[in-house]
């Protein structure tokens, strides 16, 4: 097993490839196979944002392996003019859902109740099957809430710490 503990950033040249959905690429610990078939353990740090598509991990034994965005069902929203664009992105904020941004348009995972949605509020949706890189957000490490007792994630992030001055 080609076991992987390092991201390195974007890299010239590689040794394998994974082909990884966005929820694959969101995750420390993933058992998956890169397109070769070998078999792959990644051990990532936690609370990092997800792999990105190009980006290279070191593996264990030196190699580099690329990660590639597998392509998936998306939906993928157009809207008559910026205004509903934009009030079509605040209804999707407003359920938490993950977009990818692009310029005139959105993209998230197909689902026919967002799907229907959208319909309503007058956005023309098209399903498609695409790499999907949605925005990581504000925080950058991923979404956080604090939890008592799980000493990694008991804070409150830095935009929420008030009454502290820097």
């Amino acid at each position: 097993m080609l076991v992987i503990h390092t991201r390195i950033g974007e890299h010239n040249s590689h040794d394998a490839e994974l082909l990884l959905t966005y929820e694959a690429r969101s995750k420390s610990r993933l058992r998956c196979f890169t397109t070769d078939g070998e078999e792959v353990g990644l051990f990532l740090e936690r609370g990092q944002p997800a792999l990105h598509d190009g980006e290279c991990l070191r593996a264990e034994d030196g190699r580099i392996v690329r990660v590639r965005a597998k392509p998936e069902p998306l939906l993928h929203v157009t809207c008559a003019n910026a205004f509903e664009l934009t009030r079509a992105a605040y209804h999707l904020g407003n359920r938490h859902v993950a977009l990818q941004l692009g310029d005139g348009w959105l993209r998230l995972p197909d689902d026919y109740v967002l799907k229907a949605m959208l319909e309503q509020l007058g956005a023309s949706v098209e399903a498609i099957e695409a790499p999907y890189q949605p925005e990581q957000g504000a925080y950058g490490g991923g979404h956080h809430h604090s939890h008592a007792g799980e000493a990694e994630f008991n804070y409150a992030p830095r935009l929420h710490q008030f009454g502290v001055r820097r």
